[in-house]
């Protein structure tokens, strides 16, 4: 039997639930009901891989690797498909290296490391910046937040709460102070402290994209007054439940900023936790981290083996 009850790997279990649900089941069915290979199978396999949203491109690209495979080597049963299938989904991840976010900064010299954070208003980025803040700090680097989204004043408000809750300064000015501005005093306030890692929110009104480029790239350049190396990272905060609106939102901001690596929101909300394969697939660009709730220690570090290896597990509930 090619479903192994697994018992010890509950890495996933809270935020990967209802997308394991939906998908690996889905996929169990069709390998029950069929002991040899037909059309239907291949077919049925390509609207799974559709429904978890893990998009058109990466579902051809993993459909036709499978097709090929299947000629080539001549595969008749379904348990040879099986392991296929999820090998070919495992290798989307080898090739995208993922230095771990703790260690770039530990390999940092010259202090601080800093981290520029982007992504769209509504996907959780104060929150996550909040909890990011929090694990940091538990891993003993020393952090300080500059609250650089002077566009709304809640933003500024809600992110001295999450300051507050995780125990690091947060550097700030008023509603509609320059953002460059903030993000400057932020690294200079650093930098004379000797922090570790510095944390710049940003603004995410993306629907006035030419203003929101212009004023990240004024961000950028004041920033190399300080640290001529800054930013060392920009993370992309994405909400997991909106889907192919997420492909849309990485386009988007890669257009006009580099991308180090992506955060995914919200994802034990949705059972289309598969959109982070597609993204990774497409774009090249690493999932630092999975955020799972709203307590400020629902950050996890995203690992993709186990990622796979819990969709095509087997437990018995």
């Amino acid at each position: 039997m090619f479903f192994k009850k697994k018992e010890k790997n509950k890495i996933f279990d809270h935020e990967l639930k209802k997308t394991r649900e939906s998908f690996f089941y889905k996929i169990r069915n069709i390998f029950l009901k069929k002991s040899k290979i037909d059309i239907n199978v291949i077919d049925h396999i390509e609207e799974i891989l559709l429904s978890a949203d893990i998009g058109t491109e990466t579902t051809i690209k993993i459909i036709s690797n499978l097709e090929k495979r299947i000629q080539k080597e001549k595969y008749k049963n379904t348990q040879d498909i099986y392991n296929i299938l999820k090998k070919e989904i495992e290798n989307i991840f080898i090739d995208i290296q993922n230095v771990g976010l703790e260690k770039k900064i530990t390999k940092n010299n010259k202090k601080p490391y800093v981290i520029l954070i982007v992504g769209v208003n509504g996907v959780g980025k104060t929150t996550t910046i909040g909890k990011l803040a929090f694990l940091l700090k538990k891993k003993g680097f020393h952090v300080v937040i500059g609250a650089a989204d002077t566009f709304r004043a809640a933003a500024i408000d809600q992110l001295e709460i999450w300051a507050n809750k995780a125990g690091v300064p947060l550097i700030k000015q008023h509603m509609h102070a320059d953002p460059a501005s903030v993000a400057y005093d932020t690294l200079q306030s650093a930098k004379s402290k000797k922090k570790d890692v510095v944390l710049i929110d940003t603004a995410g009104r993306l629907q006035n994209r030419i203003s929101l480029m212009e004023e990240l790239s004024k961000i950028n350049r004041v920033m190399k007054k300080i640290i001529s190396e800054s930013p060392h990272e920009t993370i992309l905060i994405l909400d997991a439940t909106t889907g192919q609106n997420a492909f849309e939102q990485v386009r988007q901001f890669t257009s006009f900023v580099q991308i180090s690596s992506i955060i995914l929101t919200k994802i034990e909300g949705t059972a289309k936790g598969g959109v982070g394969i597609g993204i990774m697939d497409q774009f090249k660009i690493p999932i630092q981290y999975l955020g799972i709730g709203e307590k400020i220690q629902d950050l996890k570090i995203f690992d993709g083996k186990k990622f796979v290896d819990y969709f095509f597990e087997y437990r018995s509930n």
